[in-house]
């Protein structure tokens, strides 16, 4: 298979990949020669025809030492689009090639061994990065920081497996070591683990990062929130009208502060009573909204304020009132004062809502999991979660059992390890079959 592998033309330099076993044909039937094994040569590169194609830099990678596990090859070519069409015209003609499908080359390299799932995602999540939390959340997990977690707790879990098979099938071998009380000390390594796996689970997921912190503006109606997320967005994102319920649906936009996404979503005004039906909609979209944000930025009377972990309550629209008596007061309960209008107050929101933000990301050094990462970690942390006093701390069979429920769901979060991983730490530790 072959593919452009840099960015569209028209570029300085395009490069195109060709993997698999007719690799190295293509190089010698396009360049009349196989370079030496990863060293540049500058070669002519000419179709079946023998008309010149172009003048490019050659690299050839045999396999299995390669991005995809397989024979590799790259062409340099001059970035032009009739240049890059042409000589992928010539190598689509070739035997045994033909363009790659989207995501194949990663596809391969997981089919070869070469990267893991939780690698793959990563690495899927590195090229639609946007942002600098989602480019070195991205990245460590692409680097294998997940993964080698897991091996971590794979190579513990089969020990303990190695210890449960030997205790039910080779207890009467004599070079086969059996302690008493051997279900008591499984467990607690179990549990152990269940707690590690625990700690894991805790932290904040990968989506947060990738799809950016909800964070939502509400309040009555005419407290300024079109007018905030206008000047947050710095450009007219909602109407912006004296008229109360103007706003009647939820309003929402990517923003990143400090390198950090997010999505800032302006609300309809909530009251007790409304001017119509579809306002009525509105407003319970917005309560919605409130209860699902990461942050909550309440610009209204504090006391009516929903309970919300994570709230800014702000006194808008300090350019109107200021002067007034109870205004004043009541701007004294809250967290900010703010005037959208005249960018009173902007740059103290935008950084107390960076450190509320900081609070719900990984902290540095640390990999978040994903969706089916989270999944899968959480079943083995029930799989090794053995309730006291139910007798199944006793039971050989179910603690053996239960601990190969484990490992399958460790198994899904990388797609690597299994049976045979089990019975070389077996056979490893307990010199059987000899």
């Amino acid at each position: 298979m072959f593919a452009l592998s840099s960015g569209m033309p028209p570029a300085a330099i395009a490069v195109l990949r060709i993997s698999g076993p007719a690799a190295g044909p293509a190089l010698e039937a396009l360049a009349g020669r196989l370079p030496a094994p990863r060293r540049a040569s500058l070669a002519e590169l000419k179709d079946a025809a023998g008309a010149p194609l172009d003048r490019a830099l050659l690299l050839w990678f045999p396999g299995p030492a390669t991005a995809t596990g397989e024979d590799l090859a790259e062409l340099h070519l001059h970035g032009g689009r009739a240049v890059v069409a042409a000589v992928e015209a010539a190598l689509g003609v070739l035997p045994g090639l033909r363009r790659a499908e989207p995501g194949e080359f990663t596809r391969r390299a997981f089919l070869n061994g070469r990267i893991d799932l939780a690698e793959a995602e990563g690495l899927a999540d590195l090229l639609a990065a946007e942002t600098e939390s989602q480019r070195v959340q991205a990245l460590g997990m692409a680097s294998g920081h997940v993964s080698r977690a897991v091996m971590g707790w794979q190579e513990r879990l089969l020990a303990l497996m190695a210890g449960a098979e030997a205790e039910l099938n080779f207890a009467d071998e004599d070079d086969v070591d059996v302690y008493e009380g051997t279900a008591q000390r499984l467990v607690s390594g179990m549990a152990e683990l269940a707690a590690e796996l625990g700690l894991w689970l805790a932290r904040p997921a990968a989506e947060v990062i990738a799809e950016g912190l909800s964070v939502v503006i509400a309040g009555p109606p005419n407290a300024g929130k079109s007018t905030l997320i206008n000047a947050l967005a710095q450009r007219e994102l909602a109407i912006v009208s004296p008229v109360a319920g103007t706003t009647r649906d939820v309003i929402e936009t990517p923003l990143a502060l400090d390198g950090i996404a997010m999505r800032f979503s302006d609300t309809a005004g909530i009251r007790t009573e409304s001017a119509d039906d579809v306002e009525a909609i509105g407003i319970g979209r917005a309560k919605a909204a409130v209860e699902a944000a990461d942050i909550l930025l309440w610009l209204g009377p504090p006391a009516e304020a929903p309970a919300h972990p994570r709230r800014l309550l702000i006194a808008a629209q300090a350019d109107r009132w200021r002067g007034d008596a109870a205004a004043e007061v009541q701007a004294a309960r809250c967290d900010l004062i703010l005037s959208a209008a005249t960018g009173e107050g902007m740059d103290r929101l935008h950084a107390a809502i960076v450190e509320m933000a900081r609070a719900l990301l990984p902290r540095e050094g640390e990999a978040a999991l994903r969706q089916r990462q989270r999944a899968a970690l959480a079943e083995a942390k029930d799989w090794l979660s053995i309730e006291a006093g139910t007798r199944e701390d006793e039971d050989m069979i179910l603690i053996a059992e239960r601990l190969r429920l484990a490992a399958t769901s460790l198994d899904r979060i990388t797609g690597r390890a299994g049976v045979e991983d089990m019975l070389d730490a077996l056979f490893g530790r307990f010199c059987i079959g000899k």
